[in-house]
């Protein structure tokens, strides 16, 4: 059961910080990108199509690829309490 409260926390954050990303483009005292980094981390644990939009956002803007990779291993750690995520897909 607790499990389940984690996801739906997990996935609650997720789209909290996508929203607020979203505003933050229009709003000048938001960092819209940032906020979008950080709830498509987080969803990608869940969301397939997260995954893939980190891949293509990894391969455009490769300086950013390795702050996108830590922000996974931390994302994955905290959720999952294991070892570092791999490039691979996730399993649905």
């Amino acid at each position: 059961m607790k499990t389940v409260y984690k996801k739906w926390s997990l996935l609650v954050v997720g789209w909290g910080f996508l929203l607020l990303g979203i505003a933050g483009l229009f709003l000048p005292i938001l960092q819209g990108v940032l906020f979008i980094a950080i709830g498509l981390v987080i969803l990608s644990t869940e969301y397939v199509w997260a995954h893939h939009l980190l891949l293509k956002l990894k391969t455009k803007f490769p300086k950013f690829a390795g702050t996108i990779d830590k922000g996974r291993e931390r994302a994955h750690r905290w959720i999952h309490d294991d070892e570092p995520p791999s490039d691979e897909e996730p399993v649905k």
